[in-house]
C-alpha cells in the first residue's frame, strides 16, 4: 500500500471528519481519479507524435495511455473527425496515490522558481486541474530522449462537494498551495 493511502485511511479522515462536523467517515471525500493528459497540434502535421506522447505519459503513470481523437472536422485547423490528436490515462486505486505522491514530493519542487500551485483552479465541485508547461520535470522522462517540448494536463478528481473540502482534502496530501 502506498503512503498516501495509509494516510488518508488514519489521519485524513478523521481531522476532515472534525473540521467540517461530519457525522459519518463515509461523507469524508475522497480521490476518485486522476486524470493525465496530452494534446497538440503538431499530431496533424506528424501522425509519430501520437506515438512520442503515449511512450512519455506512459512512462510518467506506469500505465498504458489511450488514443485522444477528434470528435469534430474543424476545417481552420486541418482536423478531420477521428483523428489521433494525443493521449490520455485515467488513475485509479494504488497508481493513483503512487503518482500523486511522486507529483508532489519529486515533480513539483522540480519546477523552476516553484512558489506553490494556484488554489484557483477548482471547478465548483472540489475537483483540481493543473497545467504543467514540460514534461521534462518528470525524473521518468529523459531529457536527451524527447524530440520536443511539450505540457501535460493533470485533472484530479474528488468525490468534495465545494472548492474548500477539495483544498482541504489536497492540502492533507501535501498539495503545496500558494499561501
Amino acid at each position: 500500500m502506498s503512503r498516501l493511502n495509509d494516510l488518508y485511511k488514519n489521519e485524513v479522515k478523521k481531522n476532515m471528519q472534525e473540521k467540517f462536523g461530519y457525522k459519518n467517515v463515509h461523507q469524508v471525500p475522497k480521490l476518485e481519479k486522476i486524470i493525465v493528459n496530452c494534446c497538440t497540434r503538431d499530431a496533424v502535421t506528424n501522425s509519430k507524435v501520437v506515438q512520442t506522447i503515449m511512450t512519455e505519459i506512459g512512462a510518467i503513470t506506469g500505465q498504458k495511455p489511450v488514443v485522444a481523437k477528434a470528435k469534430k472536422s474543424v476545417a481552420g485547423f486541418k482536423v478531420r473527425q477521428g483523428m489521433a490528436l494525443g493521449a490520455s490515462v485515467t488513475l485509479r486505486g494504488e497508481k493513483m496515490y503512487e503518482f500523486l505522491d511522486r507529483l508532489v514530493n519529486i515533480t513539483l519542487p522540480r519546477v523552476r522558481d516553484f512558489r506553490g500551485i494556484s488554489a484557483k483552479a477548482f471547478d465548483g465541485r472540489g475537483n483540481y486541474t493543473l497545467g504543467l508547461k514540460e514534461q521534462i520535470i518528470f525524473p521518468e522522462i529523459s531529457y536527451d530522449q524527447i524530440d520536443k517540448v511539450r505540457g501535460l494536463g493533470i485533472s484530479i478528481v474528488t468525490t468534495a462537494k465545494t472548492n474548500e473540502e477539495g483544498r482541504e482534502l489536497l492540502t492533507s496530501f501535501g498539495m503545496p498551495f500558494k499561501k
